[in-house]
């Protein structure tokens, strides 16, 4: 079974080079988050599908795009509002998602409903870095089976996903247990006027205290 040490700054520069050449290879990952651990590939139709694959996600359900800066997102086309300028501007890096339209060459297996592209630069110093060393963004989804709770540690990962683990598919990067965070809050970005669509780990009145009239 493969698990890389991934918690102080050395560990995670030491994991880095591995962690891109078993990406580039078509590998998946299991990594921490500032929130929730999470499952992840590259944004690329063939790793997408095995993603979906690995966690029985219901066709037509997409998963989110870490990135390690607003520059990345927008090097891929994804378009801000200025609600989504606003929320970028005081929430990122951080636990708030947006959804926003464009996206050039990604799947359309990423995009929801609403024809959108979901978005976190992550504040997870370890995670930013490693997206940052990769040179793209990977796609993020919490690191259960769907309709399971979360795996607050490597060791339920272990016992959830241990057959692909051991055929080398999936590359685990051990952040230590989380503690019980809820999982990035989610604004609808697409359109003029926000939406929210999930309230996690930031809070609608905080949303509305910190940006005002662009909040959902």
């Amino acid at each position: 079974m493969t698990v890389l040490p991934f918690q102080t700054a050395e560990q995670c520069a030491a994991a880095a080079p591995r962690v891109a050449a078993h990406l580039a290879d078509g590998g998946l990952l299991a990594y921490p988050t500032e929130t929730v651990y999470g499952l992840g590939s590259r944004a690329t139709v063939r790793d997408v599908a095995a993603l979906a694959q690995l966690k029985g996600r219901a066709e037509g359900k997409p998963f989110l795009l870490l990135v390690a800066s607003r520059r990345m997102a927008e090097q891929h086309g994804l378009l801000f509002t200025a609600a989504a300028d606003a929320l970028a501007d005081v929430f990122w890096p951080g636990p708030v998602t947006l959804i926003l339209a464009g996206g050039r060459g990604l799947p359309d297996s990423l995009r929801g409903s609403e024809g959108g592209i979901a978005v976190r630069w992550t504040s997870h110093r370890g995670m930013a870095g490693l997206i940052a060393h990769v040179g793209e963004p990977l796609t993020s989804t919490s690191a259960n089976r769907t309709g399971d709770p979360t795996a607050p540690g490597v060791g339920a990962i272990a016992r959830v996903f241990g057959p692909a683990i051991t055929a080398g598919r999936l590359l685990v990067l051990d952040g230590g247990a989380l503690g019980n965070v809820p999982p990035s809050t989610v604004v609808d970005c697409t359109a003029p006027v926000p939406r929210l669509v999930r309230e996690g780990a930031i809070p609608r009145g905080e949303l509305q205290a910190r940006v005002g009239r662009f909040a959902p």
